[in-house]
């Protein structure tokens, strides 16, 4: 995947723009944050409930 980074205007008025490369989660990456979100929400759901 191409990310913008940066934007710059150079004298001439031209726009320039820095990029960056990223590779996607691979499907076990997912269901770890997947599964780390679920647990975070669950414990805070947990303490509110207690007081």
């Amino acid at each position: 995947t191409i990310i913008p980074v940066k934007l710059y205007l150079n004298e001439a008025g031209k726009a320039k723009i820095e990029i960056a490369l990223a590779k996607g989660k691979k499907l076990h990456d997912k269901r770890e944050a997947t599964a780390q979100r679920d647990w975070q929400r669950d414990k805070a759901r947990l303490l509110k409930d207690r007081g």
